[in-house]
């Protein structure tokens, strides 16, 4: 791992970028004393500079936790595969017309899953031999599809918390029943792009004892503030 930047923010948190072989990523941390890890992913290929990504990492590496994300392949500004590419052409498209989109979805989103979570694990690897960083490790982002796969597949994640706003395919609907770490889900009652039914499916189909349901009214980027606020608590109870 090779620190390309940093800067040091208003409340004290150390904002560095780094490379992980071809990997980009950005690393907050709180201060010299070694800090729980939380993995923060945003929606499939949004980049890892999106501003409610990082508004929500600086908060949250305020509260005293060191926060990763990376850009995984096809995502932000690396290099799409040329399925990749006419998927989102398809969805495009098919959107602009009014047409079913959910089977673009499955071609668009299991890819970019099975590539993503081997990056995810490497980053891993390498973030919690810092002297900054330890375990345990929690997750927090919108991309549940990945953090589905996390859960199952990496067991040194502890607690997640997951939006409901992005299309989780098939396969990791399944695979939720796999998840067994508490769990806290939150959903925009309003959200036009993710039914409600399927949404509380998921959370359903969730096999944690502990799992929490936040529901707010509201359209997908309405997600109350003070939600984060509420998320880090539930961080405290778990990685701390």
């Amino acid at each position: 791992m090779q620190f390309t930047s940093e800067q040091r923010l208003d409340d004290g948190v150390l904002e560095r970028e780094f490379t992980l072989g071809e990997i980009p990523g950005t690393l907050w941390t709180p201060g010299s004393v070694p800090a729980p890890l939380v993995l923060m992913a945003h929606n499939n290929g949004l980049p890892k500079a999106d501003p409610r990504l990082v508004a929500r990492a600086r908060y949250t590496a305020a509260r005293g936790y060191a926060v990763a994300t990376i850009d995984a392949t096809g995502c932000g500004d690396r290099p799409r595969s040329a399925s990749d590419e006419q998927a989102r052409a398809d969805l495009r498209r098919a959107m602009q017309a009014g047409e079913p989109v959910d089977e673009i979805f499955e071609s668009l989103i299991g890819p970019l899953v099975d590539s993503a979570v081997p990056e995810w694990r490497t980053t891993l690897d390498a973030l919690l031999e810092l002297p900054g960083v330890r375990g345990p490790v929690g997750y927090s982002g919108g991309w549940a599809a990945l953090g589905i796969r996390l859960a199952v597949a990496e067991p040194r994640i502890a607690a997640a918390g997951f939006f409901a706003g992005g299309y989780v395919p098939r396969a990791q609907r399944e695979e939720a029943r796999q998840v067994t770490i508490p769990l806290l889900f939150l959903l925009q009652w309003d959200d036009e792009g993710n039914p409600r039914r399927r949404a509380l499916d998921l959370f359903d189909a969730f096999g944690s004892e502990e799992k929490t349901l936040h529901a707010n009214l509201g359209g997908h980027t309405g997600t109350p503030w003070f939600e984060l606020e509420d998320g880090c608590r539930f961080l405290d109870r778990h990685l701390k």
